[in-house]
């Protein structure tokens, strides 16, 4: 599939620049399926039309939806524009923008904890896997930059968010946020090689969280890797589809 992205890759790139109106069309559309997926697979019990609504008219949804759900909409259409104007700016991947992501995530849900790597040790419920001791979390992060800088230029782009989105949950550097953060670095990565907006899908939650939990434990790749580039795929498909 990798050569099939490949080969719509090419075409995307050929229509460059895009039609503006057509890329409007195109951001309004992915804010708010990666806004509501990615919300979606950590809890939130907002709809995706009630995501389009909270997002397009800024109308607070009642019966029975709480305060922090609606801030986590928020937040995370805010840490959208974030990574895009990352991307604009063609500012790489640092400890820095990382934890500047993160806080965008948590802020006003736990301002505590937004922004900061967690001093405690942590335990991820219904999985095996045992993230690293919190006093060896930054060197842990420091290793995982590192690791991006020497392999960015070495591996396929969609291997490269992949595999960092797994890497970064492996760690689970933050006490909170950090399955919405991890898919929003796997996508500042795929965007900064020039791909789309893709979307982890909350129909693909128990596969996806299966294929995190492999990598984790098993140190397989695998599977997870085909659930990104699958997600790549339709975001390719959706792209060209709108630009003709």
């Amino acid at each position: 599939m990798i050569k099939e992205i490949d080969k719509k890759k090419k075409i995307l790139d050929s229509k460059r620049p895009f039609d503006k109106t057509a890329i409007k069309n195109l951001k309004e559309y992915f804010d708010v399926e990666l806004t509501y997926n990615s919300n979606a697979i950590e809890g939130n019990t907002l709809t995706i039309t009630e995501t389009k609504v909270i997002l397009e008219d800024g109308i607070t949804i009642g019966k029975g939806k709480t305060l922090r759900e609606h801030l986590e909409v928020i937040n995370h259409k805010e840490a959208m524009d974030y990574i895009e104007d990352i991307v604009d700016k063609n500012i790489d991947i640092t400890e820095s923008v990382i934890k500047n992501l993160h806080y965008i995530i948590l802020k006003t849900i736990n301002n505590e904890n937004a922004g900061r790597y967690r001093n405690v040790n942590v335990l991820i419920s219904g999985s095996k896997h045992r993230p690293p001791e919190h006093f060896l979390v930054p060197q842990e992060m420091e290793d995982l930059i590192k690791w991006y800088d020497e392999n960015k230029n070495k591996l396929h782009p969609i291997k490269l968010a992949a595999e960092f989105h797994h890497k970064f949950t492996f760690i689970h550097p933050f006490i909170d946020g950090n399955g919405r953060c991890g898919r929003l670095l796997m996508n500042l990565i795929l965007m900064r090689c020039g791909y789309p907006i893709t979307v982890i899908r909350m129909e693909d939650r128990n596969e996806y969280m299966s294929a995190l939990e492999k990598a984790s434990v098993e140190n397989n790749l695998e599977d997870f890797i085909g659930i990104v580039v699958a997600a790549v795929n339709r975001s390719l498909d959706t792209y060209l589809y709108i630009l003709k």
